[in-house]
């Protein structure tokens, strides 16, 4: 694809090529690309320097943080950086050792596995990995009962990037394996500014500062929240603006999409709202509060519950989920009376 151009306060590019994915037109190819989580970039840039001089293979990696910050891109300019393979899996879908015994033997030296999610691989599997990334072979057992027998078999020496959202309920074992331990935290608007202008150009779209800053400004410190955001920005602006995205623009797109100058869309202020009207600000459990707003709580605690906390209108505590004062002021409510929670019942 042709390099962006640049004119002015705006940013400029080809529009994105028929049948090319978006995701793909948009991921970082190299550190340099990549912005943000400066700490990590910089683990990995002395990593994959160090073992490139070497001529060796790049030790095992676990990458953690909340979803959207970018720990695939990251797995793929680590392959990019290393010159070799990369194969991509998700815990849920090794779900019998020999899936994982498949994959394996198909690596060659140097390549890279990234599982995502890897904490919610199977205990039986996970035991396999042991082995795997230590001494680069597997054990696998044939039949069962009395004929039951297992063959040893040789691994090419690879590297293992894990990916995960809730590092808590990886096994210490597992944990332990890793050379390299490093969070990915939620970026800085700054930071987002310059994520959606890099978009903006390579899908050809006229954005100026306002209209970056707008779309950065509501994407809850995500990445891809603000890729996706662009794109039907970018619509948006198509459809009824001539294509040109502005401030004014963005958050007439983004108010159309129910997400608020905060970055917080309708579920997140409908579960303010029902903790706040039904259950006094809390502390209430989160089934409790799954149940009310109709919602999957794997969902709440791995979507909402973050940006919500991080923000500072929700904290957790041992008898459950609590508003702040912070959540009444956005809500326009007054807080309740002091003890008012005292006797309220929480599921946890």
């Amino acid at each position: 694809m042709p390099e962006p151009t640049h004119k002015g306060h705006h940013f400029i590019a080809d529009a994105l090529e028929p049948g090319q994915s978006l995701d793909i037109t948009l991921r970082p190819q190299t550190f340099a690309d990549y912005t943000g989580q400066r700490k990590t970039v910089e683990r990995l840039k002395v990593m994959t320097g160090a073992a490139r001089k070497r001529g060796d293979v790049l030790n095992h990696i676990l990458l953690s943080g909340p979803p959207g910050l970018g720990k695939t891109t990251l797995s793929h300019i680590v392959a990019q950086e290393m010159g070799t393979n990369l194969r991509v899996t998700s815990g849920p879908v090794v779900e019998r050792p020999g899936d994982l015994a498949g994959m394996l033997t198909s690596l060659e030296t140097g390549d890279v596995l990234f599982i995502d999610e890897i904490h919610r691989i199977p205990k039986t599997v996970e035991e396999y990995l042991y082995s795997a990334m230590e001494d680069y072979r597997i054990d696998i057992m044939l039949d069962q009962g009395p004929n039951a027998r297992s063959i040893r078999l040789d691994i090419a020496r690879f590297t293992l990037i894990g990916a995960t959202t809730r590092t808590g309920l990886l096994t210490a074992p597992l944990r332990s394996r890793f050379t390299l331990q490093t969070r990915l935290d939620y970026y800085d608007r700054a930071d987002l500014i310059r994520i959606v202008r890099r978009s903006c150009s390579l899908l050809g779209v006229e954005i100026d500062e306002g209209g970056a800053d707008e779309i950065a400004g509501r994407a809850r410190g995500t990445p891809r929240i603000a890729n996706n955001l662009i794109a039907f920005v970018r619509d948006f602006a198509q459809e009824r603006h001539e294509g040109h995205i502005t401030r004014p623009v963005a958050a007439e797109a983004l108010t159309l999409l129910e997400i608020d100058q905060h970055g917080l869309d309708e579920m997140d202020k409908r579960i303010l709202r029902i903790m706040a009207d039904n259950y006094k600000g809390g502390p209430v459990g989160l089934n409790t509060i799954a149940v009310a707003v109709g919602e999957e709580q794997h969902t709440l605690e791995e979507v909402h519950e973050p940006y919500l906390i991080q923000e500072g209108y929700l904290q957790r505590t041992p008898q459950g989920r609590v508003l702040t004062l912070r959540a009444y002021e956005l809500l326009k409510q007054s807080p309740p009376p002091a003890g008012a929670n005292d006797n309220q019942l929480s599921l946890l």
